[in-house]
Parts: C-alpha cells; structure tokens; sequence
C-alpha cells in the first residue's frame, strides 16, 4: 500500500515537473518568437530565395522599362500618398463598386478623419491634378506611376492585399488616336518585358445616355433569372448590372451569354470614336478580339475600355488594363476634361514573365573585390576602395579578417569578377596581385596604377591576357606609365582598345630595349 503510494506520489510529481517546464517553454517562446509579415503581403529581397520574383533587382529591371518606355511617350512620373480621404474612392470609384464596399482599408486618425490607403491609382492622380490646379499650366497632362496599392481580398495567385500597380494617365485630348497610344504604351511594355501569348480585349460602354438604355436592355434580360445568378450579382442588379457582365462566376457566366451588346446601342460619337480606336490599332499592328462583355471593374468608365490578358495566368488572367473616363474629372470637382488611363500589376507582369521562362538580364556581379591580408594593407584596400566607387565600379573589400580560403570563398558567393590581393610582400613591392576569379589566371600590377586598371573595360576575354604579356614585358615605371596613357585615350569600341593595345606592346618592347 504504501509502495503503490510512492509511486502515485513519483507519477504525479514527473506530470508536474513536464507541465512545469512546457509551460516554461511557452512563456519563453512568447518572449523569442519571430514576428511575420501580415497576411497577403511579401518582401522584396535583395537576393533570390524560393519565389525568385521577389528579388529587388528584377524589380529594377522592370520599373527602369516602364520609367524609360514611358518617357519615351511622353509621360512624366507622379507620386502621391499612399492614403488618401476616404471620399475621393467613394465618389471616384462607386460607392457599388467591389472596391468600396468590400475591398478597401478605412481607419479613423486621431483627427477622427475617415481614410483610406489607396485601392488604386487614377482618383488619387486627379485629385492631384485638380488641387494644384494643373490645367492653368499646360492644356495636355500625360503622366504615369509605380507604386503600392492595398485592397483587402482574398489572396490568390498574383493578388495581393498589397499589391505594386504601373499607370499611366493622358488628360486633355478626347481624340482616338489617344486611346490608341495609351494601349500600345502598355503593349510595348510588355513585349520589351518579353511576355507572349498577350490577348488585347477592347470595347466601348458609349455615352451616359446609351449606357442607361443598354442597363435597362440588360436589367429586362437578367429579370427572368435573377433567381439563378450569384449573390453578388443579385445585389449588382439594381446597383449596377454591368458588372454582372463581368462576373467570373460559371452560372452567371452562362447567363449572360446570350445577353445583349453594349455595341447595339451606342450613339453615333462612340460608334465613330470607336472604329477609329480600331483602325488604329491595326496601323500600330496590335493584334486586338472585340470583347462585347468587357465592363471593366470601376464605375466610372465611358466610351474605350480595354483589358490585356495572357494564356500562362490560368482562370485569372488579365495582365492590365483601363480605359477612358472623361466625367470623372468634373465628378471630383475639377475643370471637365477628357481622360484615359490604365493600370497594370507588376506582380502579374512577373510571375508571366517567369512562367513564359523570359529572358532577364543576370544581375550584375561585384567587379572587384579586395582582400587586405594585415592592418597596413586594409588601409590601403580602404582608400583603393573609395577610389573605384567614386569612379562607378562595383567593388567592396573583405573586413571580416579570416584566413584567405574562407574570404575567397567568400568572394565565389559574391560572384566577384576580379579579386585584388595587397599583403606584407605586396606592400614592400608596391604591386598587387590581380586575379581573374573565371579564368583563374593572376597578374601583378604596379600598387599606384590598379586604379586606372581596374576602370579600364573588363568586359573583354582578352583584356587580362594582354595585361599579363605586357607585366612581364615592362622593365621600368617609365613603360608602365605609357601603357596607362594609351589605355586612357578615347577608343569607339572595345575591339578597337584591343587592336590598340597590340600596337602598344610593340612601341613598349622599344622602350623597355633602352
């Protein structure tokens, strides 16, 4: 009995001391646990991890096309807050619009003002537009933007609650041949980008009045199945039933199939604007599918609208889009001026790129790195440093201090094209040792010239080939000298510096005879 005591007691204890210690474990992970990134955002890392569309420098590589394409048009760049007064989206986008009533962050400031981070980018360029008064300056505004847009949906493939969105915005000009610049702007975007199997859907909602008489065609049509249509479009029916046109749904998709055209009712103006639209885009040779269900999300489109897709997205499929909205300007309580514009997700431009496996230029590797072996030799490596980065040349230097097979594994990470050696030995020589870490092959190169060698061009296989012949072949500072001068001189190409180099040899294998 009292055995079978003990061993209740020993039992009990053990359970104790576990829940004693797992409770400890908890309270200490509390306290060390990592913090992750909110829901439905990611990182832009400066090196590629496991999605490779995350690296800073493809993104680079992207908005440096969109800022270069886009001044080439004739656009020049606007940014604005990332927040803005929650009444511009009500009043711009449409307070039916999937964004307002569904989609946007709205919080109170300590001002108990109701805001809202941007959904999207073309209320808030208009309402720059009209608050510094740009019509007073010019009659034509063309302007485009990059940068962060927030929306809470659900995440999916390329959607984002934070997502990266390229617009551009012409303002002023009502004229066809507008729209049609705006649509091959972003057509040649992409194809600079490299994407294939593009899809341009275009199509035109006419004028307020034949819109209306089209949404009361289509409100007749949709009448005898209303019960049949999804929730959301149940509630679009009275709001705004164009954009059950829109739906992905399969049964309203299937509904909707045998609705009537928005084309069938336009007034002559749009008819004629949009067959100019047309014959334009075939001069420009862009390929184009008349889409008479295209609505477009945003309530405030008229006339032109148009949607850019690509077979590699799946069921989500559309790569950008926009279109032409010339109330929304006086809506917002600005001059009435005619206005298009579009909107394209960097993520979706990406994440096709990648799937179409595109050509991207690799990112480009650190052109000199510099290993000090002593304190005397860092500070030299230092002051060699700041001279090569004055002078644009992708360089740094081993500070770490480790043994010289770790610093140059160090180096491979990097993927370094030269690595400069300067120790004891090198500094009683006055001479570096330069090592091509491809080919493999070392050179020695005077201490107070490897700063005008190493701006010289690397790009050509055989550079360090000459360099080394020609090491070997100098006898005194003099020679050294005259090749740097001869390097120095202006040349149109670099087959030209490498003739030119051969012909230096021969003039310096006098020198060094004297």
């Amino acid at each position: 009995m009292k055995q079978s005591r003990i061993k209740e007691t020993f039992i009990l204890s053990l359970r104790f001391i576990f829940y004693l210690l797992y409770f400890a474990h908890l309270i200490r992970r509390s306290f060390t646990m990592t913090i992750p990134s909110a829901p439905g955002v990611f990182d832009i890392l400066p090196i590629s991890t496991e999605e490779p569309w995350r690296n800073s420098y493809l993104w680079n590589y992207i908005e440096n096309i969109i800022r270069e394409t886009a001044t080439a048009y004739g656009y020049k760049e606007i940014r604005t807050p990332i927040f803005e007064r929650t009444e511009l989206f009500i009043r711009g986008v449409g307070e039916s619009s999937d964004i307002v009533s569904k989609e946007m962050y709205t919080f109170q400031d300590k001002g108990d003002r109701s805001l809202t981070l941007r959904p999207e980018g073309t209320a808030p360029v208009i309402r720059a537009f009209i608050e510094h008064q740009l019509h007073t300056q010019a009659p034509i505004h063309k302007m485009f933007y990059i940068g962060p847009m927030f929306r809470y949906e659900r995440s999916q493939a390329g959607r984002y609650r934070q997502h990266h969105q390229f617009g551009a915005e012409a303002i002023g000009i009502s004229a066809a041949e507008q729209d049609a610049e705006l649509i091959d702007l972003v057509y040649n975007v992409y194809q600079k980008l490299g994407l294939k199997n593009l899809q341009v859907h275009i199509n035109s909602l006419g004028n307020p009045e034949s819109r209306q008489l089209f949404k009361t065609s289509l409100q007749a049509y949709l009448k005898g199945c209303y019960d049949q249509l999804s929730k959301d479009s149940q509630r679009r029916f009275t709001l705004n039933p164009l954009r059950i046109l829109d739906s992905k749904d399969p049964q309203d998709q299937a509904i909707v199939k045998d609705a009537p055209h928005i084309l069938d009712f336009l007034d002559e103006e749009s008819a004629t604007h949009f067959a100019a639209v047309k014959r334009l885009l075939n001069k420009l040779h862009i390929p184009y599918f008349i889409n008479p269900r295209l609505v477009r999300g945003l309530d405030y489109y008229n006339k032109t609208v148009f949607e850019i897709t690509s077979g590699e997205l799946g069921a989500q499929n559309s790569v950008g889009g926009g279109g032409r909205y010339d109330g929304l300007m006086k809506t917002l309580g600005g001059p009435d001026l005619p206005t298009i514009g579009f909107g394209t997700g960097l993520e979706r431009i990406l994440q096709t790129m990648l799937k179409q496996q595109t050509w991207i230029p690799p990112v480009p590797a650190l052109e000199v790195f510099l290993i000090p072996l002593g304190e005397q030799a860092k500070e030299v490596c230092f002051s060699l440093l700041h001279d090569l980065r004055l002078h644009d040349i992708p360089s740094d230097m081993d500070l770490s201090g480790k043994k010289l097979a770790k610093v140059m594994h160090y180096a491979n990470q990097l993927q370094a094209k030269h690595v400069v050696i300067i120790g004891e030995e090198e500094l009683k020589n006055q001479e570096v040792n330069l090592k091509n870490m491809h080919s493999g092959e070392s050179v020695k190169i005077p201490l107070n010239n490897l700063a005008k060698i190493l701006r010289l061009d690397f790009k050509n296989e055989d550079f360090l080939k000459l360099i080394k012949d020609i090491s070997h072949s100098l006898k005194n500072s003099h020679a050294v000298e005259f090749f740097i001068q001869k390097l120095e001189h202006k040349v149109e190409s670099t087959q030209e510096m490498v003739e030119g180099l051969k012909e230096t040899m021969l003039k310096m294998k006098k020198i060094t005879d004297c």
